[in-house]
């Protein structure tokens, strides 16, 4: 009879199940099922063979890892290799992961199930895992799950942060919401401020140039030769100042409250920080997309590559799409009406905003969509595949499209796609190598200037160290340096000097030689009197 056996990879180890004798039909029964609900009923289904913990959360980490690419760890072949029975005919092992299983059954030889009675089995344990094995408790579990959950999402997360397409998508977001407000915002400045001066609607058309000229006049009556420089400044054109100038003295608008104006141009200063924003904006665009797709910027734009991105979802997913989705990605409703009605499908979706559809005469614009659809699909895997993105190759796919379009106008012939592609892949070399070497010298630099830190920190903590040696050996050397000797006689006390202190010691030596220089006056005065 084959024993079943159920493989159960928890955040704290593996644990391997000896499921009872029972029959396979009898435990698909609705009591049945019910049953694993209760601890003591579940004991009488399954019994813990083995239970083999992780190490450290490193170890944790890297066989989870194993286990979701469908590979068979260290680990875990040598519980199952201790385990499970050595006839291996006769054991049958239930696992979770179809990939997990055929990876033991191409390596270790043992059938594996999933699904069915093995589902019900794992999820019984899943729910009394704790209680099945000896020394876990519901509390360590759910700690050990929540980090090894953590690390997981960290170690599949990681990316370059200079690749990051996230904020292209946000960014294009936000781009397109901004020009739909500032276009709303200005019509509102046009209507507001063209009651009283609505003259300078016709002059000037453009949105951004219209709030900076209502906030710069204010009351048209105050208009004057003086402001004509003013003017000419903002718009850029003397013969529209003057225009302006003129319009201001002979116009039909009505009079504004100074309480008016002040609203007017505070709202037209809103839009003009709105616009400036929006500048700012799109450079941080363009420097993104240089960094995370610089072929497909090369290639179409900037801004059309970003709502390709965006559109698709990231660049990963863009890469994935054939040429035929890119081709009409952004026109899906009118794509499935002509399904629906068996009309014509469209041509083109977002890559109709590129300047090379727009260039192509009408019977070309279906076929130059569908060739740039295809350097598009081309230029998004280069740039998401490869390890140091370069602008070349979107440069030479550019360079295929524009000889494309001149074939369609004047029949040159092309280049042909090999010999472009060969072009691009030594140039993009080169580039490649020139970017390392700066890295490199870059890195060299960097830990050049570590080293240094280091050394300095070093020669800092030694100075500290020998400055306060030094002042102790100063001290021991005052003390072991030897006393002068002097020819005086032991005190009447029997001490010697060396125990008197200093300034008695030559008090007393003075003290001598007075009485001597004494005794030898008294001795010549005597030899004088003989």
């Amino acid at each position: 009879m084959v024993l079943l056996h159920v493989l159960f990879e928890h955040a704290a180890g593996y644990a391997l199940f000896a499921v009872r004798e029972v029959e396979e039909i009898s435990l698909l029964l609705p009591q049945v099922e019910e049953s694993v609900l209760t601890v003591g009923k579940f004991h009488n289904v399954v019994k813990l063979v083995a239970f083999a913990p992780f190490k450290s959360a490193q170890s944790a980490l890297e066989n989870i890892n194993a286990v979701s690419e469908g590979i068979l760890h260290e680990d875990l072949r040598l519980l199952l290799e201790t385990s499970m029975p050595a006839k291996k005919k006769k054991a049958l092992l239930g696992v979770a992961d179809a990939k997990i299983g055929a990876a033991i059954l191409e390596e270790l030889g043992y059938q594996c199930q999933t699904g069915g009675v093995v589902a019900e089995i794992l999820r019984g344990i899943r729910l009394h895992f704790h209680a099945l094995v000896k020394g876990l408790t519901a509390q360590s579990a759910s700690k050990a799950q929540l980090g090894l959950g953590h690390s997981y999402s960290r170690a599949k997360v990681k990316f370059n942060v200079n690749r990051v397409d996230n904020m292209i998508i946000q960014s294009i977001s936000l781009l397109d919401q901004l020009d739909k407000d500032i276009n709303t915002f200005s019509m509102r400045v046009r209507e507001w401020y063209g009651y009283h001066f609505p003259e300078l609607i016709k002059i000037v058309s453009e949105n951004y140039t219209y709030c900076r000229l209502a906030k710069f006049i204010g009351n048209r009556k105050e208009l004057s030769e003086e402001s004509l420089e003013g003017l000419e400044e903002i718009v850029m054109d003397s013969a529209k100042a003057q225009a302006i100038l003129e319009a201001s003295r002979s116009s039909m608008g009505m009079d504004i409250s100074p309480l008016d104006l002040i609203n007017i141009e505070s709202f037209s200063s809103r839009v003009i920080s709105l616009s400036e924003y929006r500048k700012g904006l799109q450079e941080y665009l363009r420097s993104k997309m240089s960094q995370v797709a610089p072929s497909l910027s090369a290639l179409i734009g900037e801004v059309v590559g970003a709502r390709l991105i965006s559109h698709a979802g990231s660049l990963t997913n863009l890469a994935k799409y054939p040429a035929s989705t890119v081709q009409i990605l952004g026109a899906e409703k009118a794509l499935f009406r002509a399904l629906k009605t068996r009309g014509n499908t469209p041509k083109y979706g977002l890559i109709f905003h590129s300047t090379f559809i727009g260039r192509a005469a009408a019977k070309n614009k279906g076929r130059i969509s569908r060739y740039l659809a295809n350097k598009c699909t081309i230029a998004s895997r280069i740039d998401c595949f490869s390890e140091v993105p370069t602008s070349v190759f979107g440069d030479k796919l550019r360079e295929q499209v524009e000889e494309r379009l001149a074939f369609y106008e004047t029949g040159e012939p092309p280049r042909k796609n090999l010999e472009v592609m060969k072009e691009a892949v030594v140039e993009a070399s080169e580039v490649v190598a020139q970017v390392k070497r700066k890295q490199e010298k870059k890195e060299k630099k960097k830990k050049k200037r570590e080293k240094q830190r280091l050394e300095a920190l070093a020669a800092a903590a030694e100075e500290v160290e020998e400055n306060d040696i030094e002042p102790k050996k100063k001290k021991k050397k005052k003390k072991q340096q030897p006393e002068p000797e002097t020819d005086s006689e032991p005190e009447e006390n029997g001490l010697e000097e060396d125990a008197l202190p200093k300034k008695k010691r030559k008090l007393m030596v003075e003290a001598d030689e007075e009485k001597k220089k004494k005794k030898k006056k008294k001795e010549k005065a005597r030899d004088a009197e003989d």
